[in-house]
């Protein structure tokens, strides 16, 4: 398995999304422009010159004409895919932080940190209407007694939002009536990353606790955990097999030796419903912060804090191989 290396960005990675059909590969990083790719060959497109701060998250609609960054600069903008033009630009007042299309295209979600005396609150808009006429959805999060959130999503038929604080708890959202409707707390830590599967019914979040969990996505309830002995940044599902892969590694500000093996920086692949670990993929030099599946499941992506995407497409090997 010969990975395709993307020098991707100048400072280390965020966040990697694929589109629907998978040709596109979308990256952010902390050097401020969101970046597309084509991803068969590893081929840039262009960037998107805007943001003055961290991207910290983006995301791509189903037909692949729009997709939304959030960023530390406070504001989320959604752009033009095929132009690069802005199309919108929501200004917050704190650091924005998560940002995810509805199902339809036609809502985006976005939050912002607790920083600056400013409460944590979640925004649900409409993108057909003008920004000055503010989002159609907005939700106190610290005033309900929540902490932060660090990741979000839609559920089911855009009828919930799930959400990921950095206290371990995942809570699921009634969109209309505005409120908290369930509340775990599967996870010591910081919960990094929320990705579902492809057909919504499942959910993986990913902690500094080092474990990865799967979850339904419409009760919350816990099916399976994945344990690594280092943090898990990132969790995604196959599309076409029971596997599951994990990103992450000791922080690099930790590793006192040089060696990539010391932090432990590979990818780790498990098997989704009997949690065994049975390969691992090296290469990063530093936490892998995102791992994505591509849609036909022949082929994943990981970026890492080295500020590189690699593109592994599988071998025949694993493609006919049953655990």
């Amino acid at each position: 398995m010969r990975p395709i290396l993307l020098q991707a960005h100048e400072r280390s990675l965020t966040k990697i999304r694929y589109n629907r059909e998978g040709d596109l590969l979308f990256t952010c990083g902390k050097d401020k422009n969101p970046c597309v790719w084509f991803s068969i060959n590893g081929e840039r497109l262009g960037t998107y010159n805007g943001h003055n701060g961290t991207v910290w998250t983006i995301d791509v609609n189903w037909d692949t004409t729009s997709f939304v960054s959030a960023s530390a600069d406070s504001t989320v903008r959604i752009w033009d895919v095929q132009t690069g033009r802005e199309k919108n630009t929501y200004t917050l007042e704190a650091p924005a932080r998560c940002c995810a299309f509805s199902y339809d295209g036609n809502n985006i979600l976005y939050t912002n940190d607790d920083v600056m005396g400013k409460p944590c609150e979640m925004y649900l808009t409409d993108i057909r209407m003008r920004p000055a006429e503010g989002p159609s959805v907005r939700i106190n999060v610290s005033h309900l007694g929540h902490r932060k959130i660090t990741s979000a999503l839609w559920g089911t038929l855009d009828q919930f939002i799930i959400t990921g604080h950095d206290n371990g708890e995942l809570v699921q959202w009634d969109v209309k009536n505005q409120e908290d409707v369930r509340k775990e707390k599967p996870h010591q830590f910081q919960i990094m990353d929320l990705q579902t599967n492809r057909d919504l019914t499942f959910l993986i979040s990913s902690s500094k606790d080092c474990t990865a969990k799967l979850f339904d996505v419409e009760t919350l309830e816990h099916l399976k955990t994945y344990t690594t002995d280092r943090p898990v940044n990132s969790a995604a599902i196959s599309p076409i097999k029971d596997h599951v892969v994990l990103g992450g590694g000791q922080e690099a500000i930790e590793v006192t030796q040089t060696a990539a093996q010391s932090g432990k920086f590979e990818a780790r692949f498990f098997h989704l419903i009997f949690e065994e670990e049975f390969a691992r993929v090296k290469g990063h030099f530093g936490p892998i912060n995102t791992v994505a599946f591509h849609p036909d499941g022949k082929s994943y992506s990981s970026g890492g804090e080295d500020g590189f995407v690699r593109i592994h497409h599988f071998d025949n090997d694993y493609l006919d191989y049953d655990f």
